[in-house]
């Protein structure tokens, strides 16, 4: 497996999150890649870790998921990878003390490429289906909290991130109500509902 730290759209490398490739074996009959391996994941990102929780969703075309996250009373990280089709894979750095504060970085992630995110706490996280269908799976360290989670604008101006709505064809952004309703970064800073 190889790991490699992400850059944002700033140019800053970000601490935590990292791009993972799996080693793939392939010849005339197929293809094998192991999706998860406790030993190379705990050596990729440093620490040992231990997830909870498997989640597993299936997204049309120019369904946008996110940016979510959940509070530093109960965080949530998350190892991400498509298994079907395409996604544009974003992740926000919340962690006020952090120098990359609010910088955002994507990673187009594909059942093709079989690479994996690796979002850590601290970040929020979401993406956009890019392929006329997508099944996102991803691993999380802390179970999900309804009363933790949080989510911010997709379409923050502050952020500004680079959504290739342009790829989507006929296709529009389709969001869930509490998406929708998201507040922007500063928003959620002023509410205190952002990471040390």
């Amino acid at each position: 497996m190889q790991a490699e730290p992400i850059v944002s759209a700033q140019g800053q490398c970000l601490s935590g999150p990292l791009l993972l490739t799996p080693q793939r074996f392939g010849d005339d009959r197929g293809w094998f890649f192991e999706s998860w391996n406790q030993r190379r994941f705990d050596a990729a990102v440093g620490e040992p870790v231990a997830f909870v929780q498997d989640n597993h969703s299936r997204s049309s075309q120019g369904v946008l998921r996110g940016l979510h996250y959940q509070l530093p009373a109960a965080p949530q990280a998350k190892l991400v990878r498509a298994s079907v089709g395409r996604i544009l894979d974003v992740v926000v750095d919340l962690r006020a003390s952090s120098a990359s504060f609010g910088q955002w970085a994507g990673v187009e992630l594909s059942a093709e490429s079989q690479q994996q995110l690796w979002v850590p706490e601290g970040f929020a996280h979401g993406f956009l289906t890019l392929s006329d269908v997508a099944e996102v799976q991803y691993k999380t360290r802390g179970y999900w909290s309804r009363d933790q989670e949080r989510a911010i604008r997709w379409d923050d101006p502050a952020l500004a991130i680079s959504w290739p709505l342009e790829t989507l064809g006929s296709a529009t952004v389709s969001l869930s109500e509490k998406d929708a309703q998201a507040p922007t970064l500063s928003d959620a800073q002023a509410a205190g509902e952002v990471f040390p």
